[in-house]
């Protein structure tokens, strides 16, 4: 008859246990704030993907699908489907460029520029709830954002 193997498993070393995973924190703090933004950000009829669409053209209106893709890391499957979304609601419209037929110019209509007003209260809610200052979530933004772009280009690759 064999013997038995053990059930108990050995005790991970430090290095892979998962409360010290950087991904883990990184990933389970992502889904907390997502969590945290979803009543808010359905107060105001948007999804979080719609609602970082909408900031990134509060910012800069007017930009072409290919940029907006680059400035959220998004593809065009997952970002058209959004666009089209935001349209149908009214938000934004969707035009082929006059210059170059091949780019489509995404806009904001009034509607989606007086969205902006509602949105404004969000960045103190999440102050208020996280507990920081707002020094102390510009510095975690500062570090999250140096973090992403040492992923994205790591030393010895051209950018």
């Amino acid at each position: 008859m064999p013997r038995s193997q053990s059930t108990a498993a050995t005790p991970s070393p430090a290095l892979l246990q998962l409360d010290n995973q950087v991904c883990f924190a990184l990933y389970s703090a992502s889904l907390a704030m997502t969590k945290f933004y979803k009543p808010l950000l359905d107060g105001i009829g948007l999804t979080y993907p719609q609602y970082v669409v909408m900031l990134s053209l509060w910012e800069r209106d007017g930009v072409t699908v290919s940029e907006l893709g680059e400035r959220l890391f998004l593809d065009s499957g997952t970002l058209t489907p959004l666009l089209k979304r935001l349209e149908a609601s009214g938000h934004l419209s969707r035009l082929r460029d006059a210059q170059d037929e091949r780019r489509v110019r995404i806009s904001l209509t009034a509607q989606g520029r007086a969205l902006r007003q509602q949105a404004e209260r969000i960045p103190n809610c999440v102050l208020e709830r996280t507990q920081c200052t707002l020094p102390e979530l510009t510095a975690l933004t500062a570090q999250l954002t140096a973090l992403r772009e040492r992923l994205g280009h790591p030393p010895g690759t051209p950018d």
